[in-house]
């Protein structure tokens, strides 16, 4: 027992040991810790105590430095301020002194004013004096005169100048009456006279352009591969030249439709290569309209080459040259437009010889006049103002620039040559058989002038005869009186003047009729 009690009183006796050295060990640790935590916090007192020191220093250097530059700055201020005020009192004192000039300058002049001003007025009181005696001596002549002619000078003078007047107005007019009549009849016979001998040396051939060209074909099995597989190949010809193919049941032909002749003859000549070659396929169609295209530009510059040499104009410049070449494939109310303008310049050219003037100048603007209906690019300016403009920038003469640009009226003309181009012009499109009119706008024109009569209140019907000549409308006559049917045929003619164009005139007539219908029973 005592054996087993031993063991445990011995650890029990150690462990009490063990904790008293350990209290003792801590005890030492914790007085050490504390000793170097009062040096630690003494020092950073010490460290905080000369920062703060620091800072101070510095705050009050900053400060000091801040107060001189704002001193600096209100002293720079106040010697501004003080040198404004000086160069003030500067330009003061030089404004003082130059009134002070002035007004002695303006105080001499008023004295050597007043010098010229008596000067003057001894001069007036002389030449009032002189005029006096003069009017004196005058009045005594005018008694004189009087008692001689038994009339006042008043009287006297407007005798004479009332016969001298209607004598020579009589004079006048009568002269004048003699000289218009006389021009008349000369001017009307040499104008008749000019205009004959001109058309009977003109000779022109007249040949109306259609819409459409006639492909002629050596087999109808061409028509086929024209045509291609499910039609691709007439598709990629349309695509390519704008132009309609219609392949139909007449033999060995196709016709080509389009309003552009230079569109159909790229077609034309573009199938014509396609046939002889064989090789008809969207891409060699492509390549052979391409290639046609340039020949075509290469033959347009041939064609206005060719006609001014043909009537001897010289100096045309190359852009014009192509203008009038491409004239060849455009067509005016059916009339081919180089055909026309050619035949203008013939007559402009014969017209001027006839009036002595210079034909070769009077030529040139006859083939030019036309040159603005075939522009490059689309414009809204009228053919006329639109080769005025071209001739202007391409350097020809005023004269023929005004001539372009007045053959429809639409500028004054300025030159002798003017009238005469736009005589010509209508010569050449009154050549009967030289132009035509579209049945569809001839229609259409028809439907317009009756639609428009209708748009009025009142009318019942309207109708357009004697080939568009005469416009017949019918009023209703509860609702147009005979006052209303006068103004309504006015306003119905007014209104056609401003919004359609047509040849020649139109009469307007309108009818209004009250029928009373009773029924016998």
């Amino acid at each position: 027992m005592n054996s087993d009690i031993a063991p445990i009183i011995v650890g029990l006796i150690a462990l009490i040991i063990g904790i008293v050295a350990g209290k003792f060990i801590f005890a030492k640790n914790t007085k050490k810790q504390l000793e170097e935590a009062d040096l630690q916090s003494k020092k950073i007192i010490s460290e905080a105590q000369a920062t703060a020191e620091n800072t101070k220093k510095e705050r009050i250097l900053e400060a000091k430095e801040k107060f001189v530059q704002l001193k600096s700055e209100y002293d720079k201020e106040v010697l501004d301020r003080n040198r404004k005020l000086n160069e003030s009192e500067i330009r003061i004192r030089q404004k003082e002194q130059g009134l002070n000039q002035k007004n002695e300058n303006i105080d001499r002049q008023l004295k050597e004013n007043e010098a010229i001003k008596e000067n003057l007025n001894r001069q007036i009181e002389v030449v009032s004096q002189k005029r006096t005696e003069l009017e004196k001596h005058q009045e005594e002549h005018i008694r004189r005169l009087e008692k001689i002619a038994a009339l006042s000078a008043d009287e006297a003078r407007a005798q004479l100048v009332e016969s001298l007047r209607q004598e020579a107005q009589t004079q006048a007019l009568t002269i004048q009456q003699e000289i218009i009549d006389e021009t008349k009849q000369k001017a009307n016979k040499e104008a008749r006279k000019i205009i004959i001998q001109t058309i009977q040396r003109t000779a022109a051939e007249q040949a109306i352009e259609n819409s459409i060209t006639v492909f002629n074909l050596e087999s109808d099995e061409i028509k086929g591969q024209i045509i291609g597989r499910e039609g691709r190949n007439i598709r990629a010809i349309e695509a390519a030249t704008g132009v309609d193919l219609i392949v139909d049941d007449t033999p060995e032909a196709i016709v080509l439709s389009s309003f552009d002749p230079l569109r159909r003859e790229i077609a034309r000549l573009s199938l014509q290569r396609l046939v002889a070659d064989g090789r008809i396929h969207p891409a060699r169609i492509e390549e052979v309209v391409e290639k046609t295209k340039k020949q075509i530009e290469e033959q347009i510059v041939e064609i206005g080459e060719r006609t001014v040499i043909e009537l001897g104009i010289h100096g045309l410049h190359k852009s014009l040259v192509r203008i009038v070449g491409k004239m060849r494939f455009r067509s005016s109310y059916g009339q081919n437009l180089l055909m026309h303008s050619r035949e203008v310049a013939n007559l402009c050219g014969i017209m001027a010889t006839e009036l002595g003037l210079n034909p070769k100048l009077a030529k040139r603007a006859g083939l030019l006049h036309d040159i603005g209906k075939v522009p490059d690019e689309e414009t809204e300016l009228s053919h006329a103002l639109l080769g005025m403009k071209l001739a202007e920038k391409f350097g020809e003469n005023p004269a023929i620039v005004n001539a372009i640009g007045a053959h429809h009226d639409e500028i004054e003309m300025q030159y002798v040559i003017s009238p005469i181009v736009q005589a010509c012009d209508a010569i050449s499109g009154a050549r009967p058989g030289a132009r035509r009119e579209i049945m569809q706008q001839y229609l259409q024109r028809i439907k317009d002038l009756e639609n428009l009569a209708m748009s009025y209140p009142g009318v019942e019907k309207a109708y357009a005869i004697q080939a568009g000549r005469e416009l017949r409308v019918i009023a209703e006559a509860e609702k147009v009186s005979d006052a209303d049917s006068a103004k309504l045929s006015f306003e119905i003619a007014q209104k056609i003047q401003t919004e359609m164009t047509y040849p020649g005139q139109i009469k307007v007539t309108v009818i209004r009729e009250k029928r009373t219908v009773t029924v016998a029973r």
